[in-house]
């Protein structure tokens, strides 16, 4: 009898016991809220569980890397709609394209050796009202468009080419002639733009050569980003704005196990921008955003907040190496916006050939104030480095103005970070100014050999 109860206090006591253990070992989000299983439940797309195949190839399509088809695929395209859905599938060989609409029902699949190539003329891609740039307009459509198609995929081994060398080279002669001209002025389209879709998944592909931005979500939920292959060049000819990954208020937002290298943001953070873009219902926060497990080649910042963004809340980067970067972390703080970065985790990193290890400034690239002011305080608050070490140019690069001289009395205010286990090679030191930063916490920072703090 005496034994029986033992037996059963022991029990309850392990359940317990590992019942506890299990609660305290639950991810979290930075501000405290547990991570959905959502995020841990990773699988290649089976394209047998979304309907009926339907090969290019069998449309009569032909194998012609020099023949614009965008017709005869979009034929195919609305086909497996009609049929109430299925998958588009890109066989072996190079296939030139203008702008897809994807629809209700529909999948893209790549095949190993298979290539949709964009066009390099910019009347295959049409105007269409879209999202740019924290702004909504007409501008041109993406080489591949899905819009309000929850449970869209793109899979396989093949490639989406943006075959946009012949938009860079326009785009610098462009700048050459004029300054002053914008991202926008120089015509060209993204490679993949997704809208106002949930439960979207991208993996295995490879994105390559993109004229403008590669992947943009905008106001999306629940996406995945698994296993891909994101690049464009940074030389001979820089591929000008080609970011890997524009998040653009979106909800819940997984990258893992990707390659990225482009002449821009690997990851950067949208939402809208000028003096009243918080309550412009188009535009929107980003919650919930994971980048793990990644490998990063050449980019100006592997996260960067802005330049167009309202709020960014529950934002990590983690277990990831940078080989070269100009910014492990970047806070743009636009003047003529209204901006809320908070709950920031990035932490175990290995580095090298970086710039940058964080970076905040004002930006003020297309400054634009409307004649109007921004009203009280952009923040950067409750953000946290750690477990991270890499090489880079400049340790800690960290400015931020009251007022930019517009008469507008903007203000920024950055708080409550902490730096913990950061071991810093810095050709640059610059010293850490704790008073720029409320509540700054800093333990075990070591620099160039020397524990600072």
């Amino acid at each position: 009898m005496i034994t029986q109860k033992l037996r059963l206090v022991f029990l309850f006591t392990l359940t317990l016991t590992l019942n506890l253990a299990t609660a305290a070992t639950k991810e979290v989000f930075p501000d405290g809220t547990p991570i959905p299983e959502w995020f841990r439940q990773n699988k290649p797309t089976d394209i047998n569980k979304l309907g009926k195949h339907y090969r290019i190839t069998d449309y009569n399509l032909i194998q012609d890397s020099t023949v614009i088809q965008t017709k005869l695929i979009q034929d195919v395209i609305d086909k497996a709609h009609e049929n109430g859905g299925g998958v588009v599938i890109i066989p072996k060989g190079t296939f030139l394209s203008g702008s897809l609409f994807f629809k209700k029902g529909t999948h893209l699949h790549l095949e190993e050796g298979g290539r949709l190539k964009g066009s390099d003329d910019i009347s295959n891609f049409p105007l269409v009202m879209t999202r740019m740039e924290g702004q909504s307009l007409k501008y041109f459509a993406a080489l591949v468009n899905a819009d309000g198609l929850d449970g869209f995929t793109i899979s396989g081994k093949g490639t989406i080419d943006g075959n946009g060398l012949r938009y860079w080279k326009a785009f610098w002669l462009r700048r050459q002639f004029n300054p002053k001209c914008t991202n926008m002025d120089e015509m060209r389209p993204r490679l993949v733009y997704i809208s106002n879709s949930k439960n979207v998944q991208l993996s295995g592909v490879r994105l390559i050569n993109s004229p403008f931005w590669t992947t943009h979500l905008y106001k999306c939920e629940n996406v995945k980003l698994l296993d891909l292959y994101i690049y464009s060049p940074e030389k001979p000819v820089k591929a000008p704005s080609s970011d890997a990954v524009d998040i653009d208020a979106c909800k819940n937002v997984l990258i893992k196990n990707c390659y990225m290298s482009v002449n821009d943001d690997a990851v950067a953070l949208k939402g809208g921008k000028g003096p009243n873009a918080d309550k412009d219902p188009d535009n929107g926060a980003n919650h919930n955003i994971i980048i793990e497990d990644c490998t990063y080649g050449y980019c100006h910042g592997a996260l960067t907040f802005g330049s167009e963004s309202v709020h960014d809340r529950n934002i990590i980067l983690r277990r990831v190496k940078v080989n070269h970067a100009e910014r492990l972390l970047w806070l743009k703080m636009r003047p003529d916006t209204p901006q809320n970065y908070e709950h920031v985790l990035v932490e175990d990193i290995e580095g090298s050939n970086i710039g940058n290890f964080i970076f905040i400034r004002p930006w003020t690239q297309f400054f634009d104030m409307k004649g109007q002011e921004v009203s009280g305080v952009s923040y950067g608050r409750n953000i946290t480095m750690r477990n991270i070490n890499i090489d880079c140019e400049n340790f800690f690069n960290v400015g931020v103005s009251t007022d930019k001289g517009d008469g507008q009395g903007y203000k920024a205010k950055l708080s409550n970070f902490k730096f913990e286990n950061i071991r810093v090679t810095a050709k640059k030191h610059l010293e850490i100014d704790t008073s720029i930063i409320e509540n700054f916490k800093l333990k075990n920072v070591v620099v160039n050999g020397k524990k600072i703090y």
